[in-house]
């Protein structure tokens, strides 16, 4: 996320000077790292749950479709995804909009 929003820079600057708010890019920042994660949670538990039957032979006593084992793993994604995505866009957000169209 870092990188992508380095990258969108430009763009932020050119948002800002038009008149979008700090809130809007922090918004549209974390937003994109939400959507990934959401598709990357939704792709893993479909995963997991399709290949219960390969995992439970290596499990011993927890079921294989174990609720809050799951639940955990979404939850420690969300709050990464949201660490992950806030940090950079709070950073891209704070820079001057003629700073960011003067570097490019």
């Amino acid at each position: 996320m870092c990188y992508s929003v380095a990258r969108r820079k430009h763009e932020i600057g050119i948002r800002m000077a038009l008149g979008a708010q700090r809130r809007d890019v922090l918004q549209m920042a974390v937003g994109a790292g939400v959507r990934m994660a959401a598709c990357g949670m939704a792709a893993g538990l479909a995963g997991g749950l399709l290949l219960t039957r390969v995992l439970g032979t290596f499990l011993y006593g927890v079921k294989t479709t174990d609720r809050i084992t799951f639940c955990l793993a979404c939850a420690i994604l969300v709050a990464a995804a949201l660490l992950a995505s806030y940090l950079p866009a709070r950073r891209a957000a704070a820079v001057h909009p003629m700073a960011a169209l003067r570097r490019e």
